[in-house]
């Protein structure tokens, strides 16, 4: 009992989150859908209704209504594959397997996408019963009843939307990439064994998986985003989280072809530091600036238009300003140090480079441009998008 008290008070905690509303909204419109079939169709238990509301009732409103449509659309394509059978051949084996395969074929011809599998489910149910027209029209009866209960609840109640936990994903991923810019940072006046260089480039790689992730986080935020009532502006959000994770994924890249650079260097000294301990420590300085500076850009993108933007914004200018300050020290270093070790030129050279692009990147001014130019770009395919988004935009970035 004491366990059931304290996960209903968590639940209660948690109400607000975008998981526990769509759970709640799933279960009232199934249940709904439930109530008004039972008034409508003869059917003594129309299952059919509740199961489409509760896979019509997506995330978001923009999934919800494409999904009603092609979901409606495959049951009505398997109820009428079903009826024309039924009025040629009976329910044999051969003849099972000629209605999947015409309502598989009728399924892609009519895209439905997903719910192609559904055409062939619905002639099925419909095709197994004895009263094969009343029952064809009653399931296509509970699918719209469902169809329509799930867009009414998601009219009339908002959906919940998913900014929140797509901004939670893109601040983790600038803090995993800030934490590997600071323990490389850390090991550079260390000797550092080619398997430990390689172990933090393996790291590097695995934030291709952690970028999937967070792409799929931003689509649900971006579908949760269009036709949402709840939000203005949704367009210009969606826009700064997309831009920003693309310069996120750019810099994770760079910071992957720096691990390798430092890897390389590794296997050149295998008998001391990387670096002397002046060059060791304006490196260090270089990417613990980075480090920094990527954290302030996800609390940027994510912050949307508010103080704490701006506040963001200020902090980013001011680390990236720092980090130019510690490029230029450790570029004089490197210069000197390259000179009496001409071998190693290329690849301080590429470190430097590395580096450069990464602040170029975080730039507030390369963003603004990059936004933009995906504004213009948005405006040019959809004449009525709405101009204001772009001067919103530059007078916020003025």
């Amino acid at each position: 009992m004491p366990e059931v008290i304290v996960s209903v008070r968590s639940l209660v905690r948690r109400r607000r989150e975008p998981v526990v509303v769509q759970a709640f909204r799933s279960t009232a419109a199934a249940v709904v859908s439930y109530v008004v079939a039972l008034w409508l169709s003869s059917e003594p238990a129309p299952l059919t209704a509740p199961l489409t509301a509760l896979l019509v009732v997506q995330v978001t409103l923009y999934t919800t209504l494409t999904t009603g449509i092609r979901r409606v659309n495959s049951v009505v394509a398997g109820v009428l594959v079903a009826i024309g059978f039924s009025a040629l051949v009976g329910l044999t084996w051969w003849s099972l397997g000629l209605v999947i395969l015409t309502s598989l074929l009728v399924g892609h011809l009519v895209r439905v996408d997903e719910f192609v599998p559904e055409v062939a489910i619905s002639a099925m149910l419909v095709l197994g019963v004895t009263r094969v027209a009343a029952t064809a029209w009653d399931r296509v009866l509970e699918t719209l009843i469902g169809a329509v209960v799930g867009l009414l609840f998601n009219l009339f109640l908002a959906p919940p939307v998913w900014v929140a936990p797509a901004s939670e994903a893109i601040t983790s991923l600038a803090g995993r990439m800030g934490e590997l810019l600071v323990h490389l940072g850390e090991e550079l006046d260390q000797h550092t064994p080619v398997e430990r260089a390689a172990a933090r480039l393996h790291e590097a790689r695995r934030l291709d998986n952690d970028i999937a992730h967070v792409d799929l986080a931003l689509r649900q935020a971006e579908d949760s985003l269009r036709l949402n009532p709840r939000v203005k502006e949704a367009l210009l959000f969606r826009l700064v989280l997309r831009t920003g994770l693309d310069t996120l994924e750019i810099c994770a890249v760079v910071l992957r072809v720096c691990c390798r650079t430092l890897t390389d260097l590794a296997t050149t000294r295998t008998d001391g530091p990387l670096f002397s301990d002046h060059l060791a420590q304006a490196l260090a300085e270089l990417f613990a600036h980075m480090a920094i500076a990527l954290e302030n850009f996800a609390v940027l993108i994510t912050a949307q238009i508010s103080a704490s933007a701006q506040e963001a914004e200020v902090r980013l200018a001011q680390e990236l300003a720092a980090a130019r300050i510690s490029r230029e020290r450790a570029a004089r270093l490197l210069q000197e140090e390259a000179r009496s070790r001409p071998g190693t030129w290329q690849l301080y050279g590429a470190l430097l480079a590395e580096a450069d692009r990464v602040l170029d990147e975080l730039g507030v001014e390369k963003r603004s441009e990059r936004l933009v130019e995906e504004l213009d770009r948005h405006s040019r395919t959809a004449p009525t998008r709405r101009p204001q988004l772009r001067r919103l935009w530059r007078r916020r970035s003025a």
